[in-house]
């Protein structure tokens, strides 16, 4: 009976054992790749008249990710009542007719930067030029 006791023991403990050993050296990335599908990455680029100046890849949080959080993370950007004024320094001149406008992915935005949904890997692109009439 005292060997069966001590055959037990051994089995049980070698088992805890093992299995203590097995969850040490496991790799858990299960935190970096969930906060991997949790962000985007869009791409930014400002041009003044037919010259980009500058480009970034901004990561945003996925949910509700719009135009304008990436904007405001990659550069200063200047706003009155909703419209862009300045970014990066850079003026919009009413007078000269020269104003901000800025495109998605290639096409026209329909909306303000701080109401247009932004996905993964889509290309936003300020402009500041003047408006044709």
């Amino acid at each position: 009976m005292k060997t069966l006791n001590k055959k037990i023991t051994a089995v049980l403990s070698s088992a805890t054992i093992f299995t203590f050993t097995l969850t040490g050296c496991s790799n858990n990335n299960s935190s970096k790749s969930d906060k991997k599908d949790n962000q985007i990455t869009v791409t930014y680029t400002l041009r003044e008249g037919k010259k980009d100046f500058a480009t970034k890849k901004v990561k945003l949080p996925k949910k509700n990710a719009k135009v304008m959080t990436g904007l405001q993370k990659a550069w200063k950007v200047k706003q009155t009542k909703g419209f862009i004024t300045s970014i990066d320094g850079k003026s919009q001149n009413p007078k000269k007719k020269i104003y901000w406008t800025y495109t998605v992915n290639g096409k026209w935005a329909n909306k303000g930067a701080n109401q247009f949904n932004v996905h993964n890997k889509d290309k936003v692109k300020f402009t500041l030029d003047k408006m044709k009439e």
